[in-house]
């Protein structure tokens, strides 16, 4: 117990830091928190290159920096064969010591600046990544699951991809202010250099830099092009996958696992043609960019011992053209075979994130939003489900009732798509106090109602953070972790629960679910297969603490198994799409 308190004081930050480091201040750590920071704009108006552009300018106070310590990091590499040259015709070729010592430290100096320049650089250009990312994200969290309006629309698959990959290639577009921009000024700094060696040597890189970079961005339209549609197959692979998984549920009771095989397979074979077509193009791209930049850079060096052969420049001189021209290939190179495509990338995933914020943006609006009349604060349910058989049946749920609904998977997720979102194309109609819910506003019909769908999704975090997700009464929580039956694992409301809740078993997280949907207290509460991860003595307690739990609010339970259903008011039976009724002694 001594050699623990003694070793975890050693070093109190835990960087795992030595006694004679541990005193030393620790700069450019990361916030505890993370950083905040508004929504990114999406408007009609705005389009792919302005949103790229706004992004790219977001965090100027960041990126400013690290492109000057940028600057001075590749114009310090670059003046390197100045400085050898100049040492050479002063010091070696006079043979004067003193400007030796002089050169030398000169040399040291500047090989201090540029590796210090570059660390710092770096360590920005990183952090400016990571806080692009953070709020993109949140940009998209808020647009996809909380839209000006509100909406129940589930998020698509494809949403997948956008928060990682492209996410990830928009916020690297960053670095396009940084390192390109110190890179394009070391090669204005060779090109003075070489004016000042030799004022031919000067002018060719002077006029033919640019002339070069221009070359390899016209090679790269095609290889834009078509990063954009490969993204595009990318995504949509992710994204059928992501369905795929989700809905496995839905896809077994439909028996409907060899299309949804088949689909998925056809669309991952694109998504290589489409990988392998992008990287050959890649590939062709460097190729040409490589052939662009080193001739160029041959011609140069050609030229410069032409002048040194003729006389016209000294060892020294010579020395700093050959310096200068070796430095100036890298920066070309670097420009064609990193920056280039990561301007093609970030462009493609701009449309792309801007398209899912569009239409989720476009997704809450509707031509009856307004509602005819004010609905009650508890108002009465009714769910409207067609039949191929018949005239279909209306689920009612009066204020207050507990009503249970047995239907096969495929009716059962129809009816939970429904009240997930009453604009969904399901067939299904949601009515409250006999409006069409369509006809609510997003806003006015989550306040009444609320859905727990039967996929129990966890945050990380602790047991309190996933149940207690509205603010309201602590008893409340307790109280609804009580019904779902978290008693045995749940004593410390404070405990984490891993990321996703792996910490925990899927009937835990099951009934942590089931703890949130009850916390929350709604008029209105949905509940969807919630204890079919749970063993049969468990199921029967929350089933006799449903109720209780309940008392005075309305819910509608669609499950399928007989203790939950006993509980019930009412019980409303699809089997087989013949809707039949029936009741059970409340």
């Amino acid at each position: 117990m001594r050699k623990s308190s003694r070793s975890s004081g050693a070093d109190p930050t835990g960087l795992g830091r030595g006694p004679l480091t541990r005193r030393l201040p620790v700069l450019l750590l990361a916030p505890a928190e993370p950083l905040g920071g508004r929504p990114f704009e999406s408007g009609s108006g705005t389009t792919p290159g302005r949103f790229l552009l706004r992004v790219i300018f977001s965090v100027r106070r960041i990126s400013v920096p690290a492109m000057l310590l940028a600057i001075v990091w590749q114009v310090g590499e670059s003046a390197v064969p100045v400085v050898m040259g100049l040492a050479i015709d002063r010091a070696l070729a006079t043979g004067d010591e003193g400007q030796l010592v002089l050169w030398l430290g000169v040399l040291v100096a500047l090989y201090v600046a540029l590796t210090s320049a570059a660390r710092l650089s770096l360590r920005l250009t990183a952090h400016a990544v990571q806080v692009l990312q953070h709020r993109l994200r949140g940009t998209l969290s808020t647009g996809v699951l909380h839209p000006v309006g509100g909406t129940a629309r589930a998020p698509g698959g494809n949403v997948v991809s956008v928060m990682t990959s492209d996410v990830a290639r928009l916020s690297n577009a960053v670095i396009l202010t940084i390192i390109p921009v110190s890179r394009i000024t070391a090669i204005g700094f060779i090109a003075v250099s070489l004016l000042a060696t030799h004022w031919l040597l000067g002018l060719v890189v002077l006029f033919g830099a640019p002339v070069a970079v221009w070359s390899m961005g016209v090679l790269s339209e095609r290889l834009s092009r078509d990063t954009g549609a490969y993204q595009e197959l990318l995504a949509s692979t992710v994204g059928q996958a992501t369905d795929l998984v989700a809905g496995y549920r839905v896809i077994r009771g439909m028996r409907a696992e060899a299309e949804a095989t088949s689909r998925y397979r056809r669309a991952s074979q694109e998504t290589l043609v489409g990988a392998r077509r992008n990287a050959g193009l890649l590939g062709k791209f460097l190729v040409g960019s490589g052939g662009v930049s080193g001739t160029f850079v041959a011609a140069v060096l050609g030229l410069a011992g032409w002048f040194a052969v003729d006389g016209q420049l000294s060892i020294g001189g010579l020395i700093t053209a050959v310096g200068l021209a070796q430095a100036l290939l890298p920066q070309i190179q670097a420009i064609a075979s990193t920056s280039i495509p990561n301007l093609a990338g970030a462009r493609a995933s701009s449309v792309r994130v801007l398209d899912v914020l569009r239409d989720n943006a476009m997704s809450t609006a509707g031509p009856d939003d307004a509602p005819r009349r004010e609905v009650t604060a508890l108002p009465e349910l009714d769910v409207v489900v067609p039949s191929s058989s018949g005239p279909g049946v209306t689920i009612r749920v009066e204020p207050g009732e507990l009503v249970g609904v047995r239907a096969d998977d495929r009716t059962a997720a129809r009816v939970v798509e429904a009240l997930l979102d009453p604009r969904a194309e399901g067939g299904v109609e949601a009515r409250l106090d006999g409006i069409a819910a369509r006809k609510l506003s997003p806003v006015e019909y989550r306040s009444r109602v609320t859905v727990a769908p039967h996929r129990a999704t966890l945050f990380s975090g602790t047991l309190r953070d996933n149940v207690a997700v509205t603010a309201g009464a602590p008893e409340r929580v307790d109280a609804a972790v009580r019904a779902a039956a978290c008693d045995d694992f749940a004593a410390d409301l404070d405990a984490p629960v891993g990321e996703g809740g792996n910490r925990l078993s899927g009937g835990q997280r099951q009934r942590v679910a089931l703890a949130r949907a009850l916390a929350s207290d709604a008029p209105v509460l949905v509940l969807h297969d919630p204890t079919t991860a749970v063993d049969s003595v468990t199921e029967h307690t929350i089933a006799g603490r449903l109720r209780g739990v309940r008392a005075g609010r309305s819910t509608l339970l669609i499950a399928s198994t007989p203790a939950l259903l006993a509980a019930c008011d009412r019980v409303v039976e699809l089997p087989d799409d013949v809707p039949v009724l029936s009741r059970t002694a409340r």
